[in-house]
């Protein structure tokens, strides 16, 4: 609808500051044309928005010209009292913040959309939140946030997934909530890496502060490192035949990452499967015990022979010398 475009375009305008028509196209998804037509539409009703020519110059709003809350369409309304979560923002000190501004938002909310709201917050919930959840934050994550706020390096002793300690100096950029991990995103070495915080044993802040990289967009970084982490975490495939009881057990191990490639006339299940390594591909299958069959690659069924058999021979020891 057009006043939904026309209350978006000035949204834009005042969040984003000057823009250009074919900017403005391109986010709205309509024509140069159009916008401005739209542009005399807004300045005709009395909204302050302005347009220059030449290098440099673009649409604009008057500096003190600000919009408010009214403007939300009821499908609007819905979706922003949806989002958030007060626990993850409790984590970085603004849990209260968040309560206050959500009362200020309900306060501004047009009466003819409260309804609409109340209706949505009883029917659905979005927790973003693992099961488990650290209740209790590190020791030193006070001191991590104000580097990250303050562009200040940081002397960190890290503890790798294999147990490997290490001692670095890094550039904390951002602090990302991935599932109820935090994790920090810092430069070393002129390169962009991805730390898990609950990792972290030590973290001192250095009397040293760097220079962002202008170029570096948080959400695109994330999402291209979620990419190469799933590409990393499935890198092994195999294939199984699993017994129709088993099916969703490993469907809930492997979410995303399992095919089907046929069906036996007793119901058993072909999977091609991919995870991370020939290890955890070992360990699922003996924990499907009789109730999965490996039907390649042949290695991993040695593995998995080799793999009881140890701990068959293990067990009969540790209960002899008992």
């Amino acid at each position: 609808m057009r006043a939904d475009r026309l209350v978006s375009m000035v949204l834009l305008l005042q969040t984003r500051g000057r823009m250009t028509a074919e900017a403005l196209a391109a986010e709205l998804g309509v024509s140069r044309r159009t916008i401005l037509r739209d542009l005399d539409a807004l300045s005709t009703s009395g909204i302050p928005i302005y347009a220059e020519g030449g290098h440099g110059g673009g649409i604009s709003l008057d500096e003190g010209y600000r919009t408010s809350l009214t403007g939300l369409n009821e499908q609007e309304a819905r979706a922003l009292f949806l989002g958030g979560n007060k626990r993850l923002l409790e984590d970085i000190g603004l849990g209260g913040a968040a309560e206050s501004t959500h009362l200020k938002l309900t306060a501004a909310l047009p009466d003819r959309h409260h309804a609409a709201v109340s209706f949505m917050q009883q029917r659905i919930y979005i927790d973003p939140l693992w099961w488990w959840h650290e209740g209790e934050p590190q020791s030193f994550w006070a001191e991590l946030q104000q580097a990250v706020y303050a562009d200040q390096c940081i002397q960190a002793v890290y503890e790798n997934y294999n147990g490997e300690i290490a001692e670095r100096v890094l550039e904390p950029y951002s602090l990302v909530c991935k599932s109820s991990y935090w994790y920090l995103v810092a430069r070393r070495d002129d390169q962009m890496r991805t730390y898990r915080v609950s990792r972290f044993r030590q973290i001192v802040r250095l009397d040293q502060h760097f220079a962002r990289d202008p170029a570096f967009d948080l959400q695109t970084y994330w999402h291209a490192h979620l990419d190469s982490f799933i590409h990393a975490f499935s890198e092994y495939e195999f294939t199984l035949c699993v017994h129709p009881d088993k099916l969703n057990f490993v469907r809930w191990l492997l979410p995303g990452r399992t095919t089907v490639i046929n069906t036996r006339e007793d119901a058993w299940v072909t999977l091609r499967c991919q995870i991370e390594s020939m290890v955890m591909a070992t360990m699922m299958v003996i924990g499907l015990g009789d109730q999965g069959e490996i039907m390649s690659p042949p290695e991993l069924r040695d593995t998995v022979l080799q793999t009881c058999q140890t701990t068959i021979d293990h067990i009969s020891a540790s209960v002899g010398s008992g």
